[in-house]
């Protein structure tokens, strides 16, 4: 429901504001009102003597002496039946009513784009319903810097406060590990603390990737689906990939379907590479050279003793690096490098 309030001073309007009230679907017009105006008065520091009302509300002599109370003087709650004030009620009726019909319609184009493709989704799958999905990506730069990440959408938008970053023990070029990792790290926390479980787990790295989730889930006993996503030659999502057997759902690019998964798939990766920026830029250089399979204790420190800053190792070569590390080594740390923004 929306509420329009217009501020009148002599006789002359001299401002307006719109406020909603939630959860109001089954409540008598009347009853809204009334909670409004308690809600309203409760919070504001200025108690005006004549509040006028569309209608009349069942604790209206309790709610004038409360305010009576607040202000100081006496406060009269009206429902003018003629003149100009009835004529204002009136407009600031019409208006709560034009704005409610415009945001139906944004309502209902939000719900198409969020709650409809959820459907779509359970359709698809041939699941009875789904409300909570997480999302999981991961990201690399030649075996250095493994992370992953998780986000979570509910009832088709994103629920940020619940979005985890993965930071990976093992630093080898294996996406299957790092992912088996991220997913089974999640989940037994899920069943250690009793977590809610989302009722889709979407993942953004092919066919093998889905394979590994799907058997850490059922290594945990969970029951929970794995579906993933397929992009084109052109890298753009084109195919839901979905549960067993593994079968490739062709997605309208038109459809709020696509719209739904391409979001999620696009706050995932943002997410992920966010992370691995940042693990990459931030904090000290021997906290970086900790996270590089190949460079041990003994390295680390040969490494900072002769470079000092990231600056000084970028410029040195892979023959240089190799008087300290060996050559398989010297050459994915030098791709590292100078991929360190």
């Amino acid at each position: 429901a929306v509420v329009q309030v217009f501020f009148v001073r002599g006789g002359r309007l001299i401002g307006r504001e719109h406020f909603y009230m939630t959860h109001v679907s089954q409540t008598p017009k009347e009853q809204i009102l009334q909670d409004f105006v308690k809600q309203f008065y409760a919070g504001t520091p200025f108690v005006p003597r004549e509040i006028m009302l569309q209608t009349d509300i069942e604790d209206r002599e309790v709610i004038e002496e409360w305010l009576t109370g607040r202000r100081g003087s006496r406060v009269y709650l009206r429902v003018p039946k003629i003149g100009s004030k009835e004529k204002l009620v009136e407009l600031a009726a019409r208006n709560a009513e034009l704005i409610l019909s415009k945001d139906k319609e944004r309502i209902r184009r939000e719900e198409g784009r969020t709650i409809g493709a959820v459907k779509e989704i359970a359709s698809l799958l041939s699941l009875s319903n789904i409300s909570r999905m997480e999302a999981y990506d991961i990201s690399n730069i030649s075996g250095f810097a493994n992370v992953g990440s998780m986000v979570v959408f509910e009832k088709g938008k994103p629920k940020r406060s619940d979005y985890r970053k993965f930071k990976i023990t093992n630093d080898k070029n294996d996406d299957y590990g790092t992912m088996r990792e991220v997913i089974y790290r999640r989940y037994f926390r899920v069943l250690k603390d009793n977590l809610e479980k989302p009722d889709l787990i979407i993942v953004d790295g092919g066919v093998g990737q889905i394979h590994v989730a799907r058997e850490v889930i059922e290594s945990l006993g969970l029951g929970i689906p794995v579906a993933g996503l397929k992009k084109d030659d052109t890298h753009s999502t084109n195919m839901l990939l979905g549960l067993e057997p593994l079968t490739e759902i062709m997605i309208d690019k038109r459809s709020n379907l696509f719209m739904l998964l391409t979001r999620m798939q696009d706050e995932v990766h943002n997410f992920t590479i966010s992370y691995h920026k940042n693990i990459r830029s931030k904090g000290a250089l021997s906290s970086i050279l900790d996270n590089i399979d190949g460079i041990g204790e003994v390295r680390k420190n040969k490494l900072l003793k002769k470079y000092k800053t990231i600056t000084k190792m970028k410029e040195a070569s892979t023959e240089d690096l190799e008087e300290i590390l060996p050559r398989d080594t010297a050459v994915k740390f030098k791709e590292f490098l100078d991929s360190y923004e």
